[in-house]
């Protein structure tokens, strides 16, 4: 196994997918994730996508159905094991009857040529604790590994886990199983930040750990994401030890003024992006979301702040996950996520940095280190139209370049003067040119 400081190193690359929450929140069951699977391999597989992840309370019996009143039904019915591992809802996800669990629909997103990922809780579950059920590989029960003082607050799923050996076979268990399954990605929530807790906002570091370990232990490459955010600048070495990607935000949906944010939330974590390592802006709540929620609608962001959230967070180096319901992508919609341009920039050979901020315009520079391609990203922050005047040089471009607009296609020749750039309200234009010499 590849390792950097003791980390795997298994996304050599920022992860690309979808993932279920926007659009279905806690209700998705498996003829949907097929769908979004199915959609995935014919359309969007050659540009790079290819993680399918079931996100929150799949395990849980009725979730939604008391959505007007609850995101999360107060202690109810979950399915799970003998030895209080959490199991699909067999309701939802027919497929997992038997003790087969997730391993039908992995092997079905895996026949198409893409990978199968889970949201998971942090911790064992309370009901397990309740109920002393054993714990696989020991001579305890669930109650003697679990932490009533640390929960979550806003799922009532869980109590954390002990920091003791009994508690990493736990873990050990539960990585083992999703190895069984042929789970390929983790998405870890109520870790990043236990923000419940707030003088003790990483209090579940230890779990982060005991996740890691349990990963390197179970025989299959799987990626480890951390949420929620905000991730905490001062605990950015042990994010990058232990974890591939961390969230740098709470949920991002899709109001300006948290992709506005987004610029500053970039500029902190822009020195911590390398192979296996990546700060996380979320989801992109992109085309129709909402049906989970009980609101079915299209994404209030316009055309333009979706130009701009696509190449903040490719230029950033972001992992991308698409929130919407793929089978009612448009084609509009379709094209933003299939830019071959664009999505170079995630490369982690494309080094980046924000060169200027402030509350009306946003400039970021990037070098490929191995094509010698140089890219500007120019974003106008204010609420009317702008035209932004740049120094080549201050994006490392220089006269006579011949450069792209990586959106539009258009060319032009760098000149002696200013560039001088016309920018809708809350737009963006990124150009891409080649140097002979290197970064």
């Amino acid at each position: 196994m590849d390792e950097i400081r003791g980390k795997n190193t298994f996304a050599h690359w920022p992860p690309m997918g979808w993932n279920s929450y926007d659009y279905y929140d806690t209700t998705v069951n498996e003829e949907q994730v097929r769908a979004n699977g199915d959609y995935m391999a014919k359309h969007l597989k050659d540009y790079g996508w290819e993680y399918i992840v079931v996100d929150i309370q799949w395990y849980a019996h009725g979730a939604g159905s008391r959505r007007e009143k609850f995101q999360y039904i107060p202690f109810s019915e979950l399915e799970m094991d003998e030895f209080g591992r959490l199991l699909p809802d067999p309701v939802r996800f027919p497929s997992s009857v038997g003790g087969a669990g997730f391993g039908p629909l992995a092997e079905y997103i895996h026949s198409l040529g893409l990978k199968f990922g889970i949201h998971i809780m942090r911790g064992i579950p309370r009901s397990a604790a309740h109920g002393h059920m054993p714990v696989k590989g020991t001579q305890i029960t669930a109650d003697e590994i679990a932490d009533p003082s640390s929960i979550c607050g806003w799922n009532p799923d869980m109590y954390g886990v002990r920091h003791c050996p009994e508690g990493q076979a736990y873990y050990d268990s539960l990585l083992g199983l999703y190895a069984d399954w042929g789970v390929d990605f983790i998405k870890c929530d109520d870790i990043c930040n236990t923000n419940l807790y707030p003088n003790h906002p990483y209090s579940a570091r230890h779990e982060v750990e005991m996740l890691a370990e349990a990963i390197k232990k179970c025989g299959r490459k799987i990626v480890l994401s951390l949420s929620p955010g905000p991730a905490l600048i001062e605990q950015a070495w042990h994010y990058e030890t232990y974890a591939n990607m961390w969230r740098i935000t709470d949920d991002f949906w899709d109001r300006w003024d948290l992709l506005k944010n987004m610029f500053r939330r970039c500029e902190l974590w822009q020195s911590h992006v390398s192979v296996g390592n990546y700060p996380d802006c979320d989801m992109l709540p992109i085309g129709m979301l909402g049906k989970g929620f009980g609101q079915e609608r299209s994404t209030g962001f316009t055309r333009e702040e979706q130009y701009t959230m696509m190449t903040l967070w490719c230029i950033f180096g972001s992992p991308l996950m698409i929130g919407a319901e793929l089978t009612r992508l448009d084609d509009w919609t379709l094209s933003l996520l299939t830019n071959r341009d664009i999505l170079n920039l995630l490369s982690p050979e494309c080094r980046s940095r924000q060169v200027c901020l402030d509350e009306k315009k946003a400039v970021w520079k990037a070098c490929n280190q191995r094509t010698n391609m140089r890219y500007g990203a120019f974003f106008n922050l204010s609420d009317g139209e702008s035209v932004m005047e740049i120094d080549p040089v201050s994006v490392g471009m220089g006269e006579g370049m011949k450069l792209k607009e990586l959106w539009t296609g258009k060319e032009m020749i760098v000149g002696q003067e200013k560039l001088r750039i016309g920018l809708s309200a809350h737009g963006c234009a990124v150009y891409g040119g080649q140097l002979r010499a290197g970064c």
